[in-house]
């Protein structure tokens, strides 16, 4: 018989609906129950994609005698750290205090008032590797629960004042200026790998966010040792194993130092942001592989992940059925020369295995390879590669698919907009500008209500029941800002004045810090405050660049001075740990640069003139430009108030620093004009 999550809208809650444990989503009334029973909480948070996550389910919570166990001893409470990135901030936090790690499945016990004292990760059914069982676990924790409740009350009241005196110190409020960012770019050249790409040993994590820094910061300053390191980084990931060689996207990231063998589970996120790194690339040097990586990851996302109300599903597992009923990491994704020639034949399957570095030892398990684009000598035929790639891909098709983890999350749909926006329109792709409209209206529509406010999450047409995060505020603006640039219709860019309100009234304190929760959230043990960037932009760090951005397209003074005060985190974190706070050095390039305005007014949109101007000022290097287009006395958005046609041509406005140059009607001049380290 289903439990309490059977009408819950995550899917991940949803696949323990018919565990026998009796499970409860986080809410007031599993607390109550556990007061009302004097017993402990289990805190179980998790995600539809986490592969120990499974495991753990199938071994322990699929269990009936262990779920007998934990009903008569516990309530239980799982979390999709994904809907509720807040309480799993929280408990994370703890948890990393008190043993100095952390990671998922995140396993916490709680008192009935929700304060902490007992933490782990993933805990087998059996005793292995020095680790407890997880009934041991429960044992212990009950008997401390039953006998010692003076020593767990004193244990939970410590980590509970611990982490109220966590509180960001937030310290220096001036913005980062050039001393910091060089100081950054040091840092990480300190860190980086000469040899394969990327920061830092295994695993490697592909760095989004510091190589929107590194590419703003070359714009600026013209440092090549900058964009070096970004094209070296992206093209190691490119033609490695963590890039689908068939089907485009990336995985989450490399087990390896050298990017050959993923975690297979592919985030909307990590797509979303890369993608537009690939973009952005491209725009700087006219790469190639930049254009055809960028495209073919979009494609992805459009292809795989687009839900049919139009928002993108947040992601793909590792796992799927290997073909004999077993779930395996990686199954549909690897080859074995064998394969090759069953699909391909003797001679294309000997060209495919070289091409793609497919080895009779294989580069995975049990002799299979990740398919990787190894650098060689020779010249391969386009045609006979492209008929390979693509009978593989087919075939591919046939095999089990991994599961989708089919909920909307606002703020990485945010990013999702962004990227399909901003690539549709360097590569003269509407169907793509479409996409991002879709998800864009999707997000208008489901999960902002009259006021404004976010939900975080949706599923299947049906808004979740949890409140918007930071990051939900920052990013749905940001994608909404760069729809506007795009497009010129002037919704988008009220839209995002709304939500940005959100985040100077709810989201900042007085002396400019924010926390992650609103000020009228639901109250947790701590309101949790993150300014460094992980896997996606810190809400903190995100909210700045928004809020920097549609100051610049409005004139907005209080926009302005938000980013300015949010801006100070990142003079102190920046040449500390720059790798964490790589989106924040992109926002502090593109506030030392301006960011720069650009206004291009023509006769028409569709004026072929016009749309040559507005391309050029969209493909500007300057970094964090922002672009207004339309016709003369428009008021769809402020940048063209008072902007007239010079000879009754087109004509294109660019302004810094409350000063503007002399309107132009020249592409060739207008590209100028936004290039590399003008002044």
């Amino acid at each position: 018989m289903p439990n309490r999550l059977a009408h819950e809208t995550s899917p991940y809650l949803l696949q323990h609906a018919d565990n026998p444990v009796d499970w409860w989503p986080w809410s007031e009334g599993a607390f109550d129950e556990a007061r009302a029973r004097d017993v402990p909480v289990l805190l179980s948070v998790g995600y539809s994609s986490c592969h120990w996550c499974h495991v753990m389910a199938h071994e322990s919570f699929e269990d009936e005698t262990t779920a007998a166990y934990l009903n008569e001893h516990f309530v239980s409470i799982k979390v999709d750290r994904e809907e509720r990135p807040d309480v799993d901030a929280v408990y994370m936090e703890a948890v990393q205090a008190a043993t100095g790690q952390g990671g998922w499945p995140m396993t916490v016990f709680l008192t009935p008032g929700a304060e902490p004292f007992y933490f782990g990760t993933y805990f087998p059914p059996a005793p292995r590797h020095g680790m407890p069982s997880f009934r041991q676990v429960l044992e212990g924790v009950r008997q401390a629960w039953a006998e010692r409740r003076e020593e767990v009350a004193d244990v939970a009241g410590k980590i509970v004042r611990d982490l109220a005196g966590r509180e960001l110190q937030y310290g220096d409020t001036r913005t980062p200026g050039e001393a910091e960012l060089a100081q950054a770019l040091l840092g990480l050249t300190r860190e980086y790998d000469p040899q394969l790409g990327g920061f830092g040993g295994a695993p490697k994590f592909p760095p989004s966010m510091v190589l929107e820094f590194l590419l703003r910061h070359h714009a600026r300053t013209g440092s090549e040792g900058a964009l070096q390191m970004a094209q070296d980084t992206c093209e190691r990931m490119a033609r490695g194993g963590i890039y689908d060689q068939l089907g485009g996207g990336f995985a989450r990231y490399s087990v390896d130092r050298d990017w050959v063998v993923p975690h297979f589970e592919k985030m909307l996120y990590d797509n979303a942001l890369l993608c537009r790194v690939y973009a952005h690339l491209w725009r700087a040097t006219g790469s190639g592989l930049a254009r055809r990586v960028a495209l073919e990851t979009a494609d992805f996302m459009v292809r795989e992940l687009r839900t049919k109300e139009g928002g993108f599903a947040s992601a793909l597992d590792a796992d799927s059925d290997d073909g004999s009923g077993r779930h395996v990491e990686g199954a549909a994704y690897v080859w074995t020369p064998a394969q090759l020639a069953e699909v391909l034949g003797p001679d294309d399957a000997e060209l495919a295995a070289r091409y793609f570095g497919v080895t009779d030892e294989g580069t995975f398990e049990h002799g299979a390879s990740v398919l990787q684009l190894p650098s060689q000598e020779g010249v391969f035929d386009a045609e006979r590669i492209e008929s390979i790639r693509r009978r593989l891909l087919g075939s591919r098709a046939e095999r089990p698919a991994p599961g989708r983890d089919d909920k909307v999350v606002a703020a990485w749909n945010g990013l999702a907009v962004a990227a399909l926006a901003e690539t549709g329109a360097y590569f003269g792709r509407p169907d793509l500008v479409e996409a991002a409209i879709g998800a864009a209206d999707l997000l208008v529509r489901l999960h902002m209500d009259e006021r404004a406010r976010l939900v975080r999450t949706s599923k299947d047409g049906r808004a979740g029941a949890h409140a918007g995060v930071l990051e939900d505020y920052a990013d749905v603006a940001e994608g909404f800002l760069a729809l506007a640039s795009v497009t010129g219709e002037g919704v988008w860019l009220e839209f995002a004045g709304f939500l940005l309100d959100h985040v100077l009234i709810r989201f900042t304190d007085d002396s400019g810090a924010l926390y992650d929760t609103a000020a009228d959230a639901e109250k947790l043990i701590r309101r949790p405050q993150d300014p460094t960037d992980n896997a996606t932009p810190s809400g903190w760090t995100a909210a700045a660049g928004a809020l920097l951005s549609y100051a610049a397209q409005t004139g907005s003074e209080p926009h302005r001075a938000g980013a300015e005060r949010a801006l100070g985190v990142v003079k102190a974190l920046g040449p500390r740990v720059p790798r964490f706070v790589g989106w924040g050095l992109a926002v502090a390039e593109a506030f030392l640069d301006g960011p720069r305005e650009v206004a291009v007014v023509g006769p028409a949109l569709d004026d072929p003139a016009t749309r040559s101007l507005h391309r050029t000022a969209l493909l500007g290097t300057a970094p964090g430009a922002v672009v207004a287009v339309g016709t003369p006395g428009s008021e769809e958005l402020p940048l063209l108030g008072d902007r007239i046609l010079v000879n009754d041509e087109p004509t294109a406005y660019v302004c810094r620093d409350f000063t503007c140059d002399a309107p132009t009607t020249d592409p060739e001049r207008l590209r100028r004009a936004l290039s590399s380290q003008n002044t």
